[in-house]
């Protein structure tokens, strides 16, 4: 008899593989957002950029640290799947 087959093909979520990435991304997030805001200032105050200049640097690098997590969380998945056969 064919047996129903689930629509996740049997897999099953790794919940420890899970918080072990959230963690991760959470304390690398602070770390990446803190130094894009702070560098996104220390740079337009370099160039004299003005009060909008600094929200234009913040911005760029607040774009540039989004890039930098998406890349961590996707490497991240790779070594610690978060699903399992089973």
């Amino acid at each position: 008899m064919n047996r129903p087959t689930s629509p996740t093909g049997g897999r099953r979520l790794a919940w420890q593989n899970v918080l072990t990435v959230l963690s991760a991304a959470i304390l690398i997030g602070a770390e990446v957002f803190g130094a894009a805001f702070a560098g996104g200032w220390a740079v337009a105050s370099y160039l004299d950029l003005g009060p909008y200049g600094v929200h234009i640097m913040q911005g760029l690098f607040f774009v540039c640290g989004i890039a930098v997590m998406v890349a961590f969380i996707r490497n991240a998945r790779r070594v610690e799947p978060f699903t399992t056969r089973g």
